[in-house]
């Protein structure tokens, strides 16, 4: 079967229920890209927020809410839903959060990022099936929507989310 990439760019989010598709997004950082797919309607989404919380800044939530780790997955969630995914069922994959040497310092953006996901996961009810977390070096992240698969490329490695 041909794969069609969709491309997730930083402070958004796509969803799918096509086979033939794979969920990709770039250069994940301090960044955290989120993958939810529910194995059993075979729908799944891919979230790549930038930062913890849309209070942070909520003028900017308005106009960007896939930028926030709170207001980007309630919209993920929601089209999810809309789609006939159920929160209790989806798979959660997660990678990014990065202590990266590029960008501001002191704030451990990646460090927090990771923090609120989890919070976020936790509060819907929700856990977390895998990660690919922390150290030093940016990732990318493929979600295959045939099966749910999730691949991490990271410095020339690859690795499969399971």
């Amino acid at each position: 079967m041909v794969k069609t990439r969709i491309v997730v760019d930083v402070s958004d989010a796509k969803v799918s229920a096509n086979p033939s598709d794979v969920l990709v997004t770039y250069s994940l950082g301090s960044c955290i890209g989120v993958c939810l797919y529910d194995p059993a309607v075979h729908v799944g989404g891919m979230l790549h927020y930038q930062l913890p919380s849309s209070k942070m800044d909520p003028q900017r939530a308005q106009s960007k809410p896939l930028m926030f780790a709170d207001t980007g997955m309630d919209l993920l969630l929601d089209k999810l839903v809309a789609m006939g995914a159920n929160k209790k069922r989806l798979n959660v994959k997660l990678a990014g959060g990065a202590a990266m040497a590029t960008g501001p310092q002191g704030f451990d953006i990646g460090k927090r990022n990771y923090l609120a996901i989890r919070k976020i996961l936790w509060s819907n009810g929700m856990f977390i099936n895998a990660e690919d977390v922390g150290g030093d070096t940016a990732r990318n992240l493929y979600m295959d929507l045939a099966d749910g698969t999730v691949t991490v490329r990271s410095s020339g490695l690859e690795r499969c989310l399971r």
